[in-house]
């Protein structure tokens, strides 16, 4: 490798290869037959036989070639067993490389093939009954939400659904006050709480708050409790609606991830409603988000919107290291010690695991990699980056077209400043209408983001093979670029926001939103009308009230 050319500089990166391949097939044959063997078998058996035992010849001679047959019979059955099984094998291989693009089909790294066959599906079946209004409901049911923006936003949504299972009137959520992001902002300032209300109407009553009269009659304060995280809908009936309707207001707090991540798909497809449609910013945040949008797209036709998580809370938590020296062990650890729960972590370890945030470097990497030029545009959204300017060089450097919102939203963004979940919900409408969207993290943005856009029509969104691709950082430097480019392209299949990444039961459904996505009938032409497709509908669009499993 002594004349490896130094890839790492910008000027070696002109034109970057597709990636390549082919395959190749080969075969054999053979014959046998029994014709001509009759006298030396015949020969042989009476060398062996005792001579006293005398057995005609051609009886000898017809039981052998009866053996051959059966024989002959057998392997050849085998053999066609085997040859149909290899078919099939390579059939179903050859629809895989259709759907996925195989081995041999470049990505098209701004748009998947596939998306047009997809569609977002969140209506409410024919079968789920009208919200139960506030005078029959079992109660009111307070929710105190937990973490930053989008941990919040998960947290509402599955509030929605605990109130439609214990048939309670859901009270507008308490945002977090308390959470490292030390944001004031109530709900009526980041979501239009009159959109929300209205729009899930037909599915569980919301009222902004409990009715002065209504508390007057209490005789004890709302009675508070924290459920397990993941809860099934059976724990709450059997734990939490006895509660209700005996004191009538229930509080759950810290109440993020607090309900099972599989449910019937109506339950499902009231997540999506509520995630996808009723969780409406307010109008300053909406237009300003649509400023931001328009000022990126007179500039390019096309932008990728990155969000870079790596602020020092985010790698404290990682537990992780980025040859900072004792300077970075020591910030980062102070840090850390907010989180008395957290284990020790190798951060060694952590990287060969793929739970290390991605530098801004190495994002750069893996999109030029994949094939994204340095003419792209790119939008990143991002907190305060640890390192600062000295950090973000090495991504610019790649990707000279360079923005954020400080830098294009001027003065507008002065009355948002103070409140970081509104600067969060305005990058996540620019991250949203982008062409393509990265993240450096599998945090909640990047989670609610990827089953958005999935649900939105399977907008290209990229989640960095973190575990693949740290082995491969470390070893960049002793290899050519298109040695690199290639490694990247072919590790990064399966993370690209394809239809065909979808299945059951994978990750949390606020990122793999399964239930909520039908296939076009359509699409049948293009896929083929094989078995394979049949059993992909049938993952995309099941009947009504069949739990996820």
């Amino acid at each position: 490798m002594g004349s490896a050319r130094p890839w790492w500089k910008l000027s070696s990166w002109a034109s970057l290869p597709q990636q390549q391949g082919g395959n190749g097939g080969g075969g054999g044959g053979g014959g046998g037959g029994s014709g001509g063997k009759c006298g030396d078998l015949k020969q042989a058996f009476w060398k062996s036989a005792s001579k006293k035992r005398r057995v005609s010849g051609s009886i000898v001679c017809g039981l052998m070639l009866f053996g051959l047959g059966l024989i002959s019979l057998f392997t050849g059955h085998v053999a066609s067993d085997l040859d149909w099984w290899n078919s099939q094998r390579l059939v179903k291989r050859s629809l895989y490389s259709k759907l996925d693009g195989g081995h041999r089909t470049p990505i098209d790294i701004w748009k998947s093939k596939d998306a047009n066959f997809y569609y977002g599906c969140s209506e409410r079946g024919s079968h789920f009954s009208a919200a139960v209004r506030e005078r029959h409901s079992n109660g009111y049911l307070l929710i105190a939400t937990s973490g930053g923006l989008n941990q919040q936003r998960t947290g509402i949504t599955d509030a929605v659904v605990v109130a439609r299972i214990l048939n309670a009137t859901l009270v507008v959520p308490e945002l977090d006050h308390q959470s490292y992001w030390k944001d004031d902002s109530d709900f009526v300032n980041i979501f239009d709480v009159d959109w929300f209300i209205s729009s899930l109407s037909k599915d569980v009553t919301i009222v902004k708050r409990v009715p002065d009269k209504f508390m007057r009659m209490m005789e004890k304060p709302p009675y508070t409790m924290r459920v397990p995280r993941k809860s099934a809908p059976e724990y709450y009936l059997d734990q939490v609606l006895p509660i209700l309707l005996r004191r009538r207001v229930v509080q759950l707090t810290k109440f993020d991830y607090r309900l099972a991540n599989n449910l019937d798909d109506e339950m499902q497809k009231l997540r999506c409603r509520v995630n996808y449609h009723a969780l409406r910013f307010t109008k300053p945040i909406r237009e300003l988000g649509r400023r931001l949008v328009t000022t990126m797209r007179k500039m390019a036709k096309r932008y990728i919107a990155i969000h870079l998580r790596f602020e020092p809370d985010m790698l404290a938590f990682s537990g992780c290291y980025y040859g900072g020296g004792d300077k970075e062990r020591y910030e980062l650890g102070e840090i850390r010690k907010r989180w008395t729960t957290l284990p020790d972590l190798s951060p060694e370890g952590e990287r060969k695991r793929g739970k290390c945030p991605l530098t801004p470097h190495e994002v750069g990497l893996m999109l030029r990699a994949l094939g994204f030029s340095n003419d792209t545009y790119i939008y990143v959204a991002s907190g305060e980056i640890y390192g600062g300017e000295k950090t973000l060089q090495p991504l610019k450097e790649l990707f000279p077209n360079f923005y954020t919102k400080e830098m294009i939203a001027n003065d507008d963004l002065k009355p948002f400043l103070p409140f970081s979940s509104r600067l969060a919900a305005i990058d996540y409408i620019v991250c949203d209408e982008s062409d393509v969207f990265v993240a450096n993290n599998n945090g909640n943005m990047a989670k609610i983001l990827a089953g958005r856009r999935r649900y939105m029509g399977h907008k290209r969104t990229i989640r960095p093979n973190a575990k693949k691709l740290s082995t491969l950082f470390m070893a960049r430097n002793r290899m050519e670029w298109d040695t690199f480019s290639k490694k990247v392209k072919s590790y990064q299949r399966g993370f690209m926001g394809e239809p065909d990444e979808l299945r059951l039961g994978r990750g949390e459904f606020h990122e793999f939103p399964s239930s909520c996505i039908c296939q076009k009938q359509s699409s049948e032409n293009d896929f083929g009308k094989d078995e394979d497709h049949s059993s992909k509908q049938q993952i995309l669009e099941r009947e009504p009230n069949v739990p996820a499993q």
